[in-house]
């Protein structure tokens, strides 16, 4: 029996899927005029940059694909450069959530109808990259990868996890929270 690496990341896209429904259900109510919390949109990309991004990424991008491109999967046209250009897209659309909902919580009109448009196509985005990662890359990585890689790389994802202990429970009690009141 092979030492599952992508897993942990498997189980991570569970917590980021449920903020990308919170962000999905809100920004459907944000467009029936029905939504105006613009501190859940600057939280969802303090969770997104955090969590997903350099949490989640830091195992994805910096062990994961490193022993990919390693272990022979080219770096340029394959699925790494794919999914490295998917990260940098979703950070572009969390960057103009982000300055939209600053500025709506500060009182300036007409951010709504940025805040949905880049919300929808983070979401799609990222639903459509989990995906591509959980069906495709990380079953493709699990037969590639050999054996004797398999420790260290959870030993680097450990590393990582380790520089900043709190910040998955954080998260998930911030899912949570929000979950809750969506469903008040």
């Amino acid at each position: 029996m092979k030492t599952n690496v992508t897993q942990v990341m498997v189980d991570e896209h569970k917590l980021i899927l449920r903020m990308i429904a919170l962000v999905e259900k809100n920004t459907e109510l944000l467009d029936q005029g029905k939504f105006r919390n613009w501190q859940f949109y600057l939280d969802a990309v303090d969770f997104i940059r955090n969590y997903a991004d350099r949490f989640h990424h830091a195992k994805e991008e910096d062990v994961l694909f490193v022993e990919l491109i390693k272990n022979g999967m080219p770096e340029k046209q394959s699925p790494i450069e794919a999914m490295h250009m998917e990260h940098d897209q979703g950070r572009a659309h969390v960057r103009a959530i982000e300055d939209a909902a600053q500025k709506a919580l500060d009182g300036e009109t007409g951010q709504a109808a940025i805040i949905a448009e880049n919300a929808k196509g983070y979401a799609a985005l990222l639903r459509g990259h989990i995906e591509k990662e959980d069906d495709i890359l990380y079953p493709l990585a699990e037969r590639v990868l050999p054996e004797e890689v398999r420790a260290r790389m959870l030993d680097a994802y450990a590393q990582a996890e380790a520089k900043t202990p709190e910040l998955e429970n954080k998260y998930l009690l911030m899912v949570e929270g929000y979950e809750q009141q969506a469903a008040a």
